[in-house]
């Protein structure tokens, strides 16, 4: 898992180093694709969930562009000066799976969207530092929804983290929020051993979502803007080894 997730952090660093103003997402889905099918990473995204040609999703990476929280379709949109454009991104390698995702501020970002995109880095970083064995995962995600709310932002509530190794999506679910429903029915212990992709979805205005008429793309309901921060990791006996920091 780690050389994979090594592959899906030069992709992503590779996006931070092209992504540009006048570009298109389609471009940047190009470069990333390149960049780990090179190093023999087979995409996760193209055609999920059911990997038929011209079934699911069409692109190779999730690009998703300022009000865009997630599964945003690389296409033709030109990326501007001032946006924020997150990109998720998700290999196989040698029979097991890295999945991680970065937000990226093009050229000359308002104060506000520069502010949650550290506040969303700062969530993930938060996480990782609480994680060890013992731990019930609503204590790290109490923590990081805390992070998030005492900043003026909101966490998405619709979608979450997950387990991960040799498929993308595993058991359990990790969420980035505490509700009752997840104390009751998903909570659980952290093992060492155990892999998850932490993710959290966080939004300047509130956490309400829609889906565009494309099955796909998430957005936020007021137009506000969202940052995506994603990492692969693994809970050791001692806490938290991340596996998509390009170690």
């Amino acid at each position: 898992m780690r050389m994979a997730g090594r592959v899906v952090h030069r992709a992503l660093a590779r996006a931070h180093e092209m992504a540009r103003a006048g570009m298109t997402t389609l471009e940047l889905d190009r470069i990333v694709y390149d960049t780990y099918t090179s190093a023999g990473g087979q995409g996760l995204f193209k055609w999920y969930p059911t990997y038929e040609p011209g079934k699911g999703f069409p692109g190779n990476t999730c690009i998703s562009v300022n009000d865009e929280v997630v599964h945003g379709i690389p296409g033709g949109r030109v990326l501007k000066d001032g946006d924020v454009v997150s990109v998720d991104c998700g290999i196989r390698l040698g029979g097991y799976c890295g999945d991680s995702a970065t937000t990226i501020a093009i050229g000359n970002v308002a104060p506000e969207s520069q502010r949650l995109l550290r506040i969303t880095q700062e969530t993930l970083e938060l996480a990782i530092r609480e994680i060890r064995p013992g731990r019930k995962w609503s204590d790290v995600a109490r923590k990081m929804q805390e992070h998030v709310e005492s900043n003026g932002m909101s966490c998405v509530r619709e979608f979450v983290g997950h387990g991960i190794g040799t498929s993308m999506h595993e058991d359990p679910k990790v969420p980035n929020f505490v509700s009752d429903d997840f104390k009751k029915r998903g909570d659980f212990y952290l093992q060492a051993g155990m892999t998850i992709a932490v993710e959290p979805m966080v939004v300047l205005g509130n956490f309400e979502v829609a889906v565009l008429d494309d099955h796909w793309t998430v957005v936020t309901k007021d137009n506000t803007p969202a940052a995506h921060f994603e990492h692969t990791i693994a809970v050791t006996a001692t806490g938290a080894d991340v596996l998509t920091d390009g170690r």
